[in-house]
């Protein structure tokens, strides 16, 4: 049985909330499983998410009319490859304005695609806000909300927060310490390579607590796929 192609659009409206985090590990997901991925940053001032893939992904300026072209009719091809588009929190609202504009959602059903959107949780109140509007405006969208613990802290509400979200679902990518982190920020650091073999000068408390780190979140990934595919069974309808 053919799979369809999953198109994540990993976003935020506001700025540093662990967006380019949570597209690196959806990306990593895939790659620590063998499945090549193709991936769009949108940052075009710096393009972090990009400098961590070269060769496999590409940087797009969604306010040009030249880079929707390359982000939207590639992201229509039904290859079967996951693609990851980081979308910058600049171009939040360009990147939806764009899709409602050109149809996007009507074309990607016709082509087998699947659009998906991992919104970035944070505690202020226009963020809940702007994922009730896209639930409203497509509320066949699928969207999960992701909770990062350490880029975006939700305190003691964290459940009332995330109850604001019209979500299927949350992942949790959880706080690292201050020591551990500073691991994530080498450019040259696969996550995927790194449950293979961990660089030989990484500290061997350093190398525990990121794998203790980065096996939960990626079993969530793993659920996650297997509700998609749950979801999608002709078996289940």
């Amino acid at each position: 049985m053919s799979r369809r192609t999953l198109v994540y659009f990993v976003c935020s409206p506001h700025s540093r909330t662990g967006v380019t985090t949570a597209a690196r590990l959806l990306t990593d997901y895939y790659l620590s499983r063998g499945v090549p991925v193709e991936g769009f940053d949108t940052d075009s001032r710096e393009p972090s998410y990009a400098l961590r893939f070269p060769g496999m992904s590409r940087v797009v300026d969604i306010c040009d009319v030249k880079g929707q072209i390359s982000l939207f009719d590639r992201l229509l091809v039904p290859d079967e490859m996951p693609k990851v588009v980081d979308v910058w929190s600049r171009s939040f609202d360009q990147l939806f304005s764009t899709i409602a504009e050109i149809g996007f959602l009507d074309e990607a059903r016709r082509a087998g695609v699947k659009p998906i959107i991992f919104y970035q949780s944070d505690s202020s109140q226009t963020a809940a806000s702007n994922a009730r509007l896209l639930n409203t405006t497509w509320p066949d969208l699928w969207m999960t909300v992701i909770h990062n613990e350490g880029a975006a802290p939700l305190g003691p509400d964290a459940l009332h927060l995330l109850a604001q979200y019209p979500a299927r679902g949350k992942l949790v990518i959880p706080r690292l310490e201050a020591a551990i982190a500073q691991a994530l920020d080498d450019f040259d650091l696969s996550l995927a390579d790194f449950l293979q073999e961990p660089p030989t000068d990484m500290s061997i408390v350093v190398r525990a607590a990121l794998k203790a780190w980065l096996l939960p979140i990626f079993t969530q990934l793993q659920s996650f796929e297997l509700r998609l595919d749950l979801q999608s069974s002709e078996f289940l309808r």
